[in-house]
This record gives C-alpha cells, sequence and structure tokens, in this order.
C-alpha cells in the first residue's frame, strides 16, 4: 500500500512538476479571496450605511431603492452565474482577464451578504444609543461612526468570519471561465493522470488547512474584543 502511494505521489506532483498546478492554482485563489473580501467589505459597509440610513431618517429614498434591487438580485442567484455573466456577457466586448473578472465578481457577490450582516449589527443596537449620541452633539454620522459602527462591528465578527470562509470556498468555481485557481489545479493533473484520488484529496485538504487557520485568527480577534470591552 506504501509503495502506492508513494507512486501515486511522484505520479500526481514529481513527474513533468505537476505539484507547480496546485501552487500556481492556491496563489490565484488567495489573490481572488483577498481582494474579492476586500470589495465586499467596501461595497457591504456602503449598502448597509445607505439602507439602515433609509430606515432611521427616510432619507436617500433613490439609493435605498438601488441597494434593494442590488441585493434582491446578487443573493437570488447563483454566484457561479454571475461569474460566467461577468466573462461572457458583460466583459465579453474587452478581455479585462480572468483573474480581475473573478476578483470581481465574487467581491460583488459578497459585498451583498456582508451588506445584510452589517445592518443586522446596526440594527442590534439599541436606538437609546442613537440619543446618546445626540445628547453629546454629534450629528447622525458622527454617530453612526464614532458610537454605532464600533458596537455594531463586534457583534458581527463571528458573522463575518463565515462569510469570508465560505467566499474562499466559493472561488473554487472560478474553473468555470478557464481561471486555473486551486480546485482547477487538482483537475487538471487528475486529467493527466487520471488518478482523482491524490490531487482532488490534496486540494481539500489545503482548503481544509486555510479554513482552520483563519477560524482560529477570528477567534484571536473576538477574544481580544472581548477584553478591550472590560
Amino acid at each position: 500500500m506504501w509503495e502506492k502511494l508513494k507512486d501515486d505521489f511522484y505520479l500526481n506532483f514529481i513527474t513533468d512538476d505537476r505539484w507547480k498546478y496546485i501552487t500556481d492554482g492556491l496563489q490565484n485563489t488567495l489573490k481572488i479571496t483577498f481582494f474579492a473580501v476586500m470589495i465586499g467589505i467596501v461595497l457591504g459597509f456602503l449598502v448597509a450605511m445607505i439602507r439602515s440610513t433609509y430606515e432611521n431618517t427616510h432619507k436617500l429614498k433613490i439609493l435605498n431603492a438601488i441597494c434593494t434591487v442590488y441585493l434582491t438580485i446578487i443573493r437570488g442567484t447563483p454566484v457561479v452565474v454571475q461569474l460566467m455573466i461577468m466573462y461572457f456577457v458583460i466583459f465579453s466586448f474587452h478581455d479585462f482577464g480572468q483573474v480581475f473578472t473573478a476578483i470581481l465578481a465574487f467581491g460583488i457577490n459578497s459585498g451583498a451578504y456582508v451588506a445584510e450582516i452589517f445592518r443586522s449589527g446596526i440594527s442590534s443596537i439599541e436606538k437609546g444609543q442613537f440619543e446618546a449620541g445626540r445628547s453629546l452633539g454629534f450629528n447622525y454620522a458622527q454617530t453612526m461612526w464614532f458610537i454605532i459602527m464600533p458596537q455594531a462591528f463586534k457583534n458581527v465578527v463571528p458573522t463575518l468570519a463565515n462569510e469570508f470562509i465560505v467566499l474562499l470556498k466559493e472561488t473554487s468555481v472560478a474553473g468555470y471561465i478557464g481561471l486555473q485557481d486551486l480546485t482547477k489545479g487538482g483537475d487538471i493533473i487528475k486529467s493527466r493522470t487520471y488518478s482523482a484520488f491524490m490531487p482532488l484529496l490534496s486540494v481539500a485538504a489545503i482548503y481544509l488547512v486555510m479554513v482552520m487557520v483563519f477560524s482560529h485568527l477570528v477567534k484571536l480577534l473576538e477574544r481580544r474584543l472581548r477584553k478591550s470591552e472590560r
């Protein structure tokens, strides 16, 4: 058995430097995830602020309607379909690159979910906090920034972290537009060696390790946030 595993390992990773399919794919996966998270946070924060402002003050009615349509479309359609529309339809007139397209598609998708996470965090803060901010002489924007958002962020850290873990795993569908991500790298090796066990198991193990590391970092952050409350 050990000899067979050794032979499979050599065939799948050492022969013709096939391990590079995994490392190159991992780089693309991490790059897409990182920049998509950045877009998701910024976009989600803006949408959450617009919707929360409308709920509290009934201002920004048009922007709130646009945000509602955005959330309905993005949350109501599969991310793989959004990715393919972005690449084969919206950007069909010009090749912006598969990585850029994937970053934009996953970032826009993540922003819709992050927006609702932030909005739920803002809604969880007692209305009296707004009144406290006004009594200190803060306007609405200052109250949101200095009083509401710091408390809301602490409340949504676990849910936000879970969204980022989901995003990391969702990038595995990037191969639908021909992009060589981690999953696609394992699939390429499988197609060359006709052996699915070793490359796909390795891909699964790498995803598992990344999720475990990220989850540990989130726990450390939660611990630090709890200490700051004392």
